[in-house]
């Protein structure tokens, strides 16, 4: 496999090798390497609102494929379980459910509580040491942020590594206040690699070349970048006072006109917080040169809906998508084998380069 190597210093560095984007070696490998091992949004507390309520759903799909399942029991509490039968491997749950009691198995009548743990099983007196701990559904870590819900299959690293920064910046926004907006969801499917993607929203070296109506609403001169451990953020401030946050006194950022936060988190991951609300922004990888990109709305103010930097969004996605599709036909190319970084604008994409090079060089 590849050994990849980014230079620390950005003013020395060269991009990553194009084998990143082109070898199917390194896209399965990643599938362990970097995605199962990180943290991943999976939705808000209103996919299982009331007690009894399971709704199952497939992590990363087409790529992880992880069928998993979200419970919430008598309690009240919320449950991140493996979907997957442990007698002879069958999906559990088929289809959302509400007022469930248990999980029942529908292939040979196993039954677990909502927390995962096992319960019973038909004509298995005779058999020895049973039950035991592998018999319960596998418990996920679940994290919480106001509405917004995430996990990882193989945690190696605190939830907070890749989050601490964005929930301590956006300490003073009530995100629980945030309401998922279905309806304004927009799934899109790319011919390009998913890190290609990832990159391109990692700088906004390219926003007056290839955004229009974003440039005009932002100050490309106070554009800014600030890089975390497994995040970053960009600071999208606007030209004037309209379509901004009306910041708290407690914000770090008090007294500037900010018309969005662009928060991503490692690997695939994009929040755009705008003073209308949030779009989350998943990164699916598919294939090594296939990617689907889903937009999930989370509404709080809707009079401040599509203004400012928050509008237009799907024209700028197409944008994007033209971009990146011909930056994947050129990164085939013989010719090219790596660029090199601005450093005074493409700080976010040095970044990424180096936390995948990390995670693959494991």
């Amino acid at each position: 496999m590849s050994h990849l190597f980014i230079d620390p210093n950005i003013a020395k560095a060269n991009t990553i090798s194009t084998a990143i984007y082109n070898s199917v070696t390194l896209f399965e490998a990643a599938k362990e390497k970097i995605f199962a091992s990180s943290w991943q949004f999976i939705g808000s507390n209103e996919l299982v609102k009331f007690n009894g309520d399971v709704q199952p759903f497939t992590l990363l799909e087409k790529y992880l494929n992880e069928p998993l399942l979200l419970t919430k029991d008598a309690e009240g509490e919320v449950h991140c379980l493996s979907n997957v039968c442990t007698h002879r491997g069958n999906i559990i749950a088929y289809k959302q459910c509400s007022k469930a009691t248990n999980l029942r198995c529908k292939y040979h009548g196993r039954l677990f509580e909502l927390s995962g743990k096992f319960v019973s099983m038909p004509e298995f007196k005779e058999v020895e040491n049973f039950p035991c701990d592998a018999d319960n559904l596998p418990v996920l870590p679940l994290f919480n942020w106001g509405n917004l819900l995430f996990t990882c299959l193989n945690k190696k690293e605190d939830v907070y590594v890749y989050l601490s920064e964005m929930m301590e910046r956006l300490h003073w926004l009530p995100i629980e206040e945030f309401v998922y907006r279905p309806e304004l969801n927009k799934s899109f499917d790319i011919d390009a690699n998913w890190a290609l993607y990832c990159e391109n929203y990692l700088e906004g070296f390219h926003i007056p070349f290839v955004h229009a109506s974003l440039n005009a609403a932002l100050s490309f001169g106070d554009y800014t970048t600030e890089l975390y451990a497994k995040a970053s953020l960009q600071l999208g401030v606007s030209k004037d006072a309209a379509n901004c946050f009306d910041l708290p006194a407690s914000s770090i950022d008090y007294g500037t006109n900010v018309a969005a936060y662009y928060f991503w988190v490692y690997p695939n991951m994009m929040f755009n917080f705008y003073p209308w609300g949030l779009s989350v922004n998943i990164v699916s990888p598919v294939g090594v040169n296939k990617t689907k990109v889903e937009f999930l709305t989370f509404m709080w103010k809707a009079d401040k809906y599509d203004k400012g930097a928050g509008s237009d969004l799907d024209k700028v996605e197409m944008e994007d998508e033209e971009i990146v599709q011909n930056v994947q036909k050129g990164v085939v190319s013989r010719f090219y084998k790596h660029g090199r970084y601005s450093v005074t604008r493409e700080q976010g994409t040095h970044h990424f380069h180096r936390l995948l090079a990390e995670s693959m060089n494991h």
